[in-house]
């Protein structure tokens, strides 16, 4: 059975919504609110989870969310990067059907998160 568009969409838009509410739950004791980190509409450009100027003070991720069983994650990072403004660190979290949530970033950001460079 093919999946639908609208199903597809729902998958997205949970993800999007799941990282938003996780990374709203680790940022409640630094000051961030509801409003800091929203989940972008689908079809709108840009990253998939919008940050506040409070929040990109805390968070430095410009984060791409991609829900779907065969990833192309080379397509991924290339979409994610031309979405990520300069001083800012791309991410892309995704998962599939039934799978934990992972997330991967350039090994050099890597680095600079834990030897902050």
């Amino acid at each position: 059975m093919s999946i639908t568009i609208a199903s597809r969409k729902q998958k997205a838009r949970k993800l999007q919504q799941k990282v938003r509410d996780r990374l709203l739950l680790e940022t409640k004791d630094l000051g961030l609110v509801e409003g800091d980190i929203v989940s972008t509409p689908l079809g709108v450009t840009g990253v998939d989870v919008q940050l506040s100027p409070s929040a990109k003070k805390i968070i430095p991720f410009n984060i791409e969310c991609k829900a779907t069983q065969n990833l192309n994650i080379w397509s991924a990072l290339r979409q994610a990067e031309a979405n990520t403004d300069d001083n800012r660190i791309t991410l892309v979290v995704f998962k599939r059907n039934n799978s934990e949530t992972y997330a991967t970033l350039k090994f050099d950001d890597l680095m600079k998160l834990f030897f902050k460079k």
